[in-house]
């Protein structure tokens, strides 16, 4: 019964990484917000799920980890409602930020019950259920959220969380027993306060850009100042502070470790950019139903659930920088099959390259974790993981603004660069039909010139996104022999493999 009431927990929160994604264009409109407002909806609740990760461990230590479980769903729970119930973008971000601040002890905290009620020798077995879990939500995700847009309304991708969440607290309630709390060293909340600030307000400084023109605007130009004073002040205070800081300088030093965030970031933002872009493509430029969306951007996750099961029994065997390399090939062939896309392009030719995106990704994860830390010092491992996942989120959090913002701007800067080939002389030389139904001296026949034009400088901007993203991956290939292998004498003991699971998840 425990494990059936964290697993409910686990998966009704990796489920809403990636359940949304499918019904965004339809919560554009039912929100009245543009394309690039509408991912305001996920970089808000990554970057509050990023913020407040690291914090989990030491509210389980100060207050119980029953307690901050019971709270984690509850407060969970009721932000799915308020997110259901929104009524305009402002209501929904604040809703999605409660879900990532809630939701962020989840995953944690369900990996740690797990290896809590289950003796030594059966932590791989558990950790085998746990992570089919992690992995189930993603998978299930796209499809789910798919079915529940067309079939009833997006709302309903927030508010089947209920009945999940009701049947997880009750649970937690009443099979787990709360854990003694016990004296930790003192939290750095002002370290934390202070990086907090600066993601968060770099994050607002992403999104708003675009829309405020940039540093032309004296919000962006404050957003900005605010974030690199917030930055400095971490930074001052981490280097001087002789106590207990947030992050540990001493992780620096690792060459493995810091080469590994930077890897872990990109990873962050190649994955959760594409799943924010292929929905709005597929559903308004190729005129695909919402469910038929789902069902061909699902087998992304698939091609990871089988490939991090393929790296598990392939790290260690032979050079982890290969089996990274392989991971970032693969990734790089899916993303130049999407920048190969045309507007007449068959189902097929969607699924086949997310299913390579997300074996790519699976080959990744995998050894990237172990590589990054293995080198680390014990005693520093437990740190490095909460540093670890956050690079990844704020990998996403950024991969998504930018590449939105890139798609907005060039999808105006192509229709201006279309629109100059377009005159009289030009359409009347064309096809008598295509004359007519294009005549710019009737209000009707501009409006329908205006669309296509419009329609085909987004389909080039978002093959613009998939190339850039292309050649990041592709360059990135040869920067993975800075990592070096482990050495022989520094072997990872196996209660150091669950730190590994967990940061890899």
């Amino acid at each position: 019964m425990i494990t059936i009431s964290i697993m409910l927990a686990t998966i009704m929160q990796t489920l809403d990484s990636t359940i949304a994604n499918v019904a965004l264009p339809h919560m554009a409109g039912g929100l009245s917000a543009s394309q690039d407002q509408i991912t305001w909806v996920l970089t808000s609740y990554i970057v509050a799920a990023a913020i407040t990760t690291p914090v989990t461990g030491w509210l389980a230590g100060r207050y119980g980890r029953k307690t901050i479980f019971l709270i984690s769903i509850a407060g969970f729970t009721a932000s799915s409602l308020l997110c259901g119930m929104s009524g305009n973008l402002f209501e929904m971000v604040c809703a999605r930020l409660l879900q990532g601040v809630f939701g962020a002890a989840l995953v944690p905290l369900s990996q740690s019950v797990m290896l809590d009620i289950n003796p030594p020798e059966r932590h791989a077995r558990a950790m085998a259920v746990w992570g089919m879990g992690v992995m189930l939500g993603p998978i299930l995700g796209p499809t789910m959220g798919g079915w529940l847009t067309d079939n009833m309304s997006w709302r309903w991708v927030f508010l089947i969380n209920l009945p999940v969440g009701i049947l997880s607290f009750l649970g937690v309630y009443f099979y787990i027993r709360n854990s003694a709390t016990k004296i930790l060293k003192r939290f750095d909340w002002f370290g934390f306060s202070m990086l907090a600030l600066a993601i968060g307000l770099l994050q607002l400084l992403l999104d708003r850009g675009e829309q405020q023109d940039w540093f032309g605007s004296i919000e962006i130009r404050l957003e900005a100042i605010g974030a690199v004073i917030a930055f400095v002040y971490f930074l001052l205070h981490t280097a001087t502070d002789s106590g207990d800081t947030f992050f540990n300088t001493k992780l620096l030093k690792d060459r493995n470790f810091v080469t590994g965030l930077a890897f872990y970031f990109l990873l962050g933002l190649l994955l959760y950019a594409t799943r924010a872009l292929l929905p709005p493509l597929l559903q308004n430029l190729m005129d695909y139903p919402v469910t038929t969306t789902g069902l061909v951007t699902a087998p992304s996750g698939l091609g990871t659930m089988i490939a991090m099961l393929m790296a598990g029994r392939m790290v260690g065997r032979m050079d982890s920088r290969l089996i990274l390399a392989l991971g970032f090939g693969l990734t790089a062939v899916s993303l130049w099959q999407m920048s190969e896309y045309a507007p007449q392009v068959a189902q097929w030719n969607i699924i086949w390259p997310g299913f390579i995106q997300g074996m790519g990704i699976g080959f990744t994860s995998v050894p990237l974790t172990t590589m990054t830390f293995s080198t680390l010092d014990r005693h520093l491992r437990s740190e490095g993981t909460a540093i670890y996942s956050l690079s990844r989120n704020i990998g996403s959090s950024i991969g998504i603004s930018v590449m939105q913002t890139l798609l907005v701007r060039n999808t105006a800067t192509m229709h201006s660069s279309l629109a100059e080939h377009i005159t009289p002389g030009a359409l009347a030389t064309g096809h008598y039909a295509f004359a007519n139904t294009f005549d710019l001296s009737t209000t009707t026949g501009m409006a329908a010139l205006n669309s296509i034009l419009q329609n085909q400088a987004s389909f080039i901007a978002y093959m613009d996104d998939f190339r850039l993203m292309f050649w990041m991956t592709l360059l990135s290939i040869p920067c993975l022999w800075l990592m070096r292998e482990k050495k022989a004498e520094n072997p990872v003991s196996a209660e150091d493999k669950d730190v590994v699971i967990a940061a890899a998840e």
